[in-house]
């Protein structure tokens, strides 16, 4: 298996994170930090608004098994692309909606995807795309943060709906049990 990579960030890691861990194909999803100035930040940092990183995630993908088109399609449908920094409660630009690209075809695919996507909405989609520089891994207790804290709150009331988002439109692309 040839394992591709892929950025997004759109709002909270956490939610992000969890509904495309849901995905068959999808290996592993990090979260972390990326497309700030600040070198290795700290959560503190990130959340201050000062680093200009986002709050991002990096998955690991089997292209045979899910494109990253269907990623895409998946990203787009679990967050709002046209609310600019911020998504939901998180206000800040650090949850602004971003693809960041590992390669040009992931760069042209992107930009069509998000053109396109544009035409759905009433509202201007504000997602902004750049190659990806850096990506910084957050703190240990971020990783897998909804599978490890599933009656926590915020993740009851965010991330569980997209989870259960994902699960609903995308059944078929859903890791079986």
């Amino acid at each position: 298996m040839a394992t591709h990579h892929a950025t997004f960030g759109g709002g909270c890691f956490w939610c992000v994170e969890a509904a495309l861990k849901e995905l068959d194909g999808v290996s592993e999803v990090t979260s972390g930090y990326a497309a700030g100035d600040t070198e290795n930040p700290t959560y503190k940092a990130v959340c201050s608004g000062q680093t200009g990183h986002a709050e991002v995630v990096q998955v690991a993908y089997d292209p045979s098994v899910i494109s990253y088109e269907e990623l895409l399609e998946v990203f787009f449908t679990i967050h709002d692309p046209t609310q600019l920094n911020r998504q939901g409660p998180d206000v800040g630009s650090q949850y602004r909606s971003i693809v960041l690209s590992h390669d040009d075809e992931q760069a042209r695919l992107a930009d069509a995807y998000i053109e396109a996507l544009d035409e759905e909405y009433d509202d201007a989609v504000v997602t902004e795309l750049e190659p990806l520089e850096t990506f910084y891994e957050a703190e240990e207790y971020h990783q897998d943060y909804f599978e490890k804290n599933p009656n926590d709150a915020y993740c009851s009331f965010h991330a569980a709906p997209k989870v259960e988002k994902v699960r609903e439109k995308f059944a078929t692309k859903v890791k079986q049990a």
